[in-house]
């Protein structure tokens, strides 16, 4: 069975024991270094999805975290249960497990669930980085899952003919997964660690889709989950904790700072979190500071509302003072749910603040208004002349404003401009960029 290029043909979950390759393998499929990579068994907790492309046809990976069903610690059994729940979405799973150390009794109990999801499965062991070691691959038939196939994620070999076959058993279960519409919100959640983000996205959920620990810094990749309501659709992306910056940040927490911001990168909305039983803290106005330099129209969530003391009016006056776009607020707790249908209210209208367009005859009548209002900065007799304006770009709304010298725009007029064009136009929260260019 055949599909059209551009449609995702199914979604294939990646799962296994930890440490056995899994995050390098996703790594090598996809061609990107999106999964986080490190020595440290146990590093990818959650799940993500990520897409590849293969002879043009493009498929949905879920990455997991390691199933180790003999350990009693509450963040691996939920990492079992996360895997297991990517397992029912798949159309297709490929077992991952090292060919170096052989068949081990965690191997068995994971291939014990995947007997009984009555899923198709690909056993692949990897780590053979020298053809003369494919034989050990042959010891695995003993798990009952059909002819292992060796390869080596590290180096490549064997993963050509992996995707040859993951595509044409795809197209022969005939899976297809719907392209989210143009008008998606994309929606980063970003926040210090521990301030409660993945809380907050299981309570939008409604499940559990993300694993919530007290430890922090627990959601180390940037996870995408679509959600829909009332006809549209919301793309969450819950990400590492952001921490202070520090010279020489390395390994784990690196990579998967560098993915929170990419992560902001790529959103319309972000929704900022802080702490409301701790208030405010710097590290939250650098987290705010992410979300301006990405262009996203912000919306501060004030979470763990249920333990707060904090006034919302003195948060409110300090971050006006403190933010430039003057980002709207709102409070919410994950545990008790106030506020959270609310939410998504909110960001919905953000978005439409975010991709709206001023009539250039509006703009124009309020630039009019702005040249009566205040006296123009002037340098060596000459005075600035605010001679006319249009909007040129939307998501977000950027503004170009002919003058007839940029010379003479000073710092403090393009920021008094910049704030009246977002009163008047009601676009608080909203990133306006402004462009001053001569006649």
């Amino acid at each position: 069975m055949s599909s059209r290029a551009d449609e995702l043909i199914g979604t294939v979950a990646i799962v296994g024991f930890p440490n056995v390759g899994k995050s390098t393998l996703v790594n090598r499929l996809t061609s990107t270094r999106a999964a986080v990579v490190h020595e440290t068994p146990g590093v990818t907790r959650d799940r993500k999805e990520l897409e590849v492309e293969w002879n043009g046809r493009r498929f949905l990976v879920i990455d997991t975290g390691g199933i180790d069903i003999a350990d009693e610690a509450a963040i691996t059994r939920s990492i079992a249960d996360q895997a297991r729940e990517a397992v029912e979405e798949a159309d297709l799973v490929l077992f991952v497990v090292d060919a170096r150390i052989g068949t081990t009794p965690g191997d068995e109990e994971v291939a014990e669930i995947l007997r009984l999801s009555h899923k198709p499965v690909l056993i692949l062991a990897n780590k053979i980085d020298d053809p003369a070691q494919e034989a050990n691959a042959l010891e695995f038939h003993r798990l009952g899952l059909g002819d292992p196939i060796p390869l080596s994620a590290m180096h490549g070999h064997g993963t050509g003919d992996l995707l040859d076959d993951v595509v044409n058993r795809l197209e022969e279960l005939g899976g297809t997964r719907p392209e989210l519409p143009e008008d998606a919100i994309r929606v980063a959640i970003l926040g210090r660690p521990n301030v409660g983000k993945s809380s907050l996205l299981n309570a939008l959920l409604g499940r559990e889709r993300v694993i919530v620990s007290e430890v922090p810094g627990t959601t180390r990749d940037s996870i995408d989950t679509v959600l829909e309501r009332d006809g549209r659709k919301f793309v969450l992306v819950d990400t590492a904790g952001l921490r202070r910056k520090r010279r020489h940040r390395q390994g784990i927490e690196y990579y998967s700072e560098l993915r929170a911001i990419e992560a902001a990168e790529r959103a319309d909305v972000a929704l900022v979190l802080i702490d409301s039983s701790e208030g405010i803290v710097e590290q939250d106005v650098s987290v705010a500071d992410v979300a301006r330099r990405a262009n996203n129209s912000t919306l501060v969530v004030l979470s763990k509302w249920d333990e707060s003391t904090i006034d919302v009016e003195d948060t409110r006056k300090q971050l006006i003072r403190r933010l430039r776009q003057r980002p709207p607020i709102i409070a919410v707790s994950a545990k008790t749910g106030r506020g959270v249908n609310r939410l998504l209210d909110e960001v919905e209208k953000l978005y439409e603040k975010h991709t709206s367009r001023v009539p250039t005859p509006e703009l124009n009548r309020f630039l009019g208004e702005l040249r009566e209002a205040r006296q123009p900065p002037s340098r060596n007799g000459r005075s600035l002349n605010l001679l006319y304006g249009t909007q040129v770009e939307t998501r977000p709304p950027r503004f170009k404003l002919f003058v007839n010298d940029p010379a003479l725009v000073t710092r403090d007029y393009g920021y008094w401009v910049e704030n009246n064009l977002r009163e008047r136009f009601n676009l608080t929260g909203v990133p306006v960029v402004i462009d001053f260019a001569p006649k």
